[in-house]
């Protein structure tokens, strides 16, 4: 080979490269069987088998020392063949949500504990691994998890987050790392405390017996002296033993062939283009050739992309003959070329067919396209250059991805277009205006907009539609966070004009942004104080996302009807039933720290204020403030500073209380339209000034207030509040007066009304009035008793009152009993209702629940029913996906909370 291809051999091998994702399924369970020309390595399996069942093992050799080989056997003779996750990295992996959604896909096709995740547009490696590794803790059985080609993991995060698999495994599992170079995790911890088994180059290197060994498995007969000095030519390489092997048996003089073979990286590369590939038929020679610029290849993607038949038959028996191709599937109908292999098929391609190479990716991208697998297509019609088919590609899918949480491929998929591709292409800017949006970009994605907007006469007519509908769907999500609901309907209108007009037969992109669209417009309603609209509009919202199946934009849905149900009329349990659905949703998929879930965690901490478990309403607030993306919504970050302020007000910490209040005031200033919690927030604040012991302040703000607003419930309420602290307490009745006389059974006015004769009470106790205070106080018991209100009693002066009041006076005591725990620093207790199913179970996931209480495992329960065993573990995802479980024993608890099973 010339210095020029050898140099071209290094940069290609050594630059990294587009990954792709896997077509067929990644990690499968693992294929063990007899192949060709394979040796005994017993020396180097008793090694690998002394180890601890659980612990890493670190295999680390360079490219065709066997490796992949060696686990593989050593997986069959553990008798581990159904327990092991293989997952293979792909080339230049830098996507570390793909990475670990394989991983943890693996793994759950070989143990029931570990479920399978849905990709998010925010992932949380940490969240991931954390409720991996809790999944793991059941597993009671030896497993393995192997991770091959580890040095293409180009993710820091995503090693880093492997370190914390490798350090804390539980003690069933056992962890194989296969990397060409060192993993650059930091294993030196397990190192010294004995825990990492290692296996290096020179444990690899094939002894000269061995050598032996296989010439004789592969039908060479070569003399002892020409065995040694190949041992020698190749210092045991693996590679270059199995070539020579290969080449002895049919050339005329081994021993002579023997004096010319090197066995070095050269030797192979001359060997594979001049032995290899020269002497495979024509048919074959073709078939490796063409189907070189493809990543992974299967029979039908290779007839296609060469237009030949037979390319199944033929990859099978290459793998068969461990000829440089390696089976990725249990079926062997998916196979990947040796990474030298596959680059020196290219060079050869280049070579001497340098005129088909775009040709053959676009064929590829073709066929992707046609079987699903979108992505896929984007990359090959890249490859070929063929960016108006890979720009259109990218249009039509963007969305789909981003609503599939693979916001970071599609980025990755646009930064692969010439750098001015978004500047010139009105649906490339499209593109990048959403991708910078969700990114927190405002600037740039209104940048992005505009630029689309003005270069639209670019788009063809036939595709005027879809363009339209997703540039509003963009400008409507930017309506909503700034809170402009004549926007938001303006867009909606033109959104429904768009999909008006779209081809028939491309629906699946319609729901999709129909759905967002819907949900967007429920949500601006809810924060213009549009309550029952908004309501309405989640609802439906909430319904077509369960249609299309996009359970990321479910949460926002329940987020919000979490907290605006007690605003309909509903109870504030409800809501939190519903915020605590939102949170299930985004902890089963792995999202717990993506902007999204934020809204459904202020949520529930706001109903858990109002219940007085104060120490869970911080905890809740402290993870929404953890998750607040840099310049999120004003609504969003108005209701979490609204609640922060309340529970403060709550826990009598008033200085910290007004802040939060002042800093829900100002994200009030950047909506256009006015929030249902701005109200409450300026009588918070002067409540929070009254308590303080700024009277005048207080008053002075009161006044300045319109005399329509000072009407409202609320506003009366802080009115009391102001004139029991100045010791008016008949100005405090008055204001009450029309509150209570206004005694509604509606939910919102529950809260209203127990706080309002909460502060009642408090005015007739300071006018002396003893027993219409006692009477006050138990009428407020009595609305708050529905659903254990707390928090009006710790907002009014009552403590005293409580304590005085006589246990046989009162039809509430234990209520009572909890204010006054709360009053004194505690929290009120949790109630032990279960929350709702996040689904109905089928008939058949019904009988499946009946069987988890049992010792019976998967395969058993399977023949019980008379089904297969993958049916049943499907069942088991759906059954612990509704029921809100983790896991097998999560999963029976909850069922006998909700009544589905027998209680023990």
């Amino acid at each position: 080979m010339s210095a020029i291809a050898q140099r071209a051999l290094h940069d290609e091998y050594h630059e990294p490269r587009p990954a792709l994702a896997a077509v067929a399924p990644a990690g499968g369970r693992l294929r063990v069987g007899p192949r060709c020309g394979l040796i005994d390595r017993q020396p180097l399996l008793d090694r690998l088998s002394a180890t601890a069942t659980s612990g890493v093992v670190l295999v680390c050799g360079p490219a065709g020392s066997g490796k992949s080989v060696l686990v593989r056997s050593w997986v069959e003779t553990e008798g581990l063949t159904e327990r092991t996750a293989w997952v293979s990295v792909d080339r230049g992996e830098r996507d570390e949500q793909r990475f670990w959604l394989s991983v943890i896909e693996s793994l759950s096709r070989v143990t029931e504990p570990v479920e399978a995740i849905a990709p998010g547009p925010r992932f949380s490696g940490k969240l991931a691994v954390e409720r991996l590794l809790t999944e793991l803790e059941e597993v009671d059985e030896p497993l393995m998890l192997v991770i091959d080609d580890l040095h293409e993991l180009r993710s820091e995060a995503a090693r880093g987050w492997l370190e914390l698999l490798a350090t804390r495994l539980p003690a069933a599992i056992r962890l194989v790392l296969v990397t060409r170079e060192d993993s650059r995790l930091g294993l030196h911890r397990l190192r010294l405390a004995g825990e990492l088994t290692e296996l290096r180059a020179r444990d690899l290197s094939f002894s000269e017996e061995e050598a032996r060994a296989l010439l004789a498995a592969s039908g060479v007969a070569l003399s002892d002296a020409g065995t040694a000095l190949l041992h020698r030519r190749t210092e045991g390489w693996a590679a270059g033993l199995r070539l020579a092997a290969i080449s002895l048996a049919r050339h005329p003089d081994p021993e002579r062939f023997v004096l010319e073979f090197s066995g070095s990286e050269r030797s192979v590369a001359d060997y594979l283009l001049a032995e290899v590939l020269e002497r495979q038929p024509a048919e074959v020679r073709e078939l490796l050739l063409r189907t070189s610029v493809l990543e992974r290849v299967s029979g039908p993607l290779a007839d296609f992309v060469t237009g030949s038949v037979g390319s199944e038959r033929v990859l099978q028996e290459l793998e068969e003959a461990n000829a440089f191709v390696t089976a990725l599937d249990v079926g062997r109908s998916w196979f990947r070329y040796h990474h030298l292999f596959a680059d020196l098929l290219q060079l050869e391609l280049r070579r001497v067919s340098p005129g088909v190479i775009d040709s053959l990716h676009s064929a590829a991208a073709r066929w992707y396209e046609q079987h699903g697998s979108v992505v896929e297509a984007i990359r090959h019609a890249q490859s070929a250059r063929d960016w108006r088919n890979a720009t259109r590609l990218l249009a039509d899918h963007s969305f789909d991805l981003i609503f599939c949480g693979r916001i970071v491929t599609v980025r990755e998929l646009l930064s692969a277009f010439p750098h001015d591709g978004a500047q010139t292409d009105p649906e490339l800017a499209v593109v990048s205006a959403a991708v910078h949006l969700l990114g927190g970009q405002r600037e740039e994605s209104a940048a992005y907009m505009e630029l689309a907007q003005r270069l639209v006469d670019a788009v063809p007519e036939e595709r005027r539609w879809r363009f339209a509908a997703q540039l509003a769907e963009i400008r409507l999500v930017v309506a909503r966070w700034r809170g402009d609901l004549g926007t938001v309907q303006a867009a909606m209108q033109e959104l429904g004009d768009a999909l008006a007009s779209q081809p028939a037969g491309e629906q699946g992109l319609s729901d999709q942004l129909r759905t967002a669209a819907v949900q967007n417009l429920g949500i601006a309603e809810l924060w213009s104080s549009r309550l029952d609209d908004g309501r309405r509009h989640l609802e439906e919202a909430l319904a077509l996302s369960r249609q299309v199946g996009r359970p990321w934009l479910q949460i926002a849905c329940l987020g919000h009807l979490g907290i605006a149900a007690p605003w309909i009329g509903a109870p504030v349990l409800a809501g939190l039933r519903r915020s605590e659905e939102a949170v299930r949703i985004a902890e089963i998929n792995g999202w717990l720290e993506d902007p999204v879930v934020a809204n459904g965690l202020a949520s529930a901490a706001m109903a858990l204020i109002w219940l007085g478990r104060f120490e869970e309403a911080e905890e809740w607030l402290e993870r929404a403030q953890r998750v607040l993306a840099p310049g999120a919504e004003p609504a969003l970050e108005l209701t979490i500073h609204h609640a922060l302020g309340l529970l403060r007000l709550g826990q009598r910490r008033f200085d910290e209380a007004l802040a939060a209040f002042e800093r829900a005031e100002h994200m009030q200033s950047l909506l256009m339209d006015e929030h249902p919690y701005a109200m409450l927030t300026r009588g918070r604040q002067l409540e929070c000034l009254a308590r303080m012991g700024r009277l005048a302040d207080a008053l002075a703000g009161l006044d300045e207030i319109s005399a329509e607003e000072r009407e409202a419930p609320s506003m009366r309420l802080t009115a009391a509040v102001i004139h029991i602290a100045g010791g008016e307490f008949e100005r405090a009745l008055d204001a009450l007066g029309p509150v209570i006389e206004a005694a509604s059974p509606m939910t919102r006015a529950s809260l209203v009304m127990t706080e309002a004769l909460a502060l009642d009470a408090a005015a007739r106790a300071g006018l002396g009035d003893r027993r219409g205070a006692e009477a006050s106080v138990e009428r407020a018991l009595e609305f708050a008793e529905r659903e254990g209100i707390v928090l009006p009693f710790a907002l009014a002066p009552v403590h005293e009152i409580l304590e005085e009041l006589p246990r046989h006076r009162t039809a509430h005591a234990t209520l009572r009993r909890t204010i006054l725990d709360v009053l004194s620093g505690s929290s009120a207790p949790r109630r032990d209702e279960p929350p709702p199913l996040l689904d109905e179970l089928s008939e058949a996931e019904l009988r499946v629940v009946r069987h988890l209480p049992s010792n019976l495992r998967a395969p058993e329960i399977a023949a019980e029913l008379f089904v297969s065993t993958n049916t049943i573990r499907t069942h088991l995802r759906h059954i612990y996906a509704k029921l809100g479980a983790h896991g097998r024993a999560d999963a029976v608890a909850r069922a006998r909370q909700l009544g589905l099973l027998a209680p023990r």
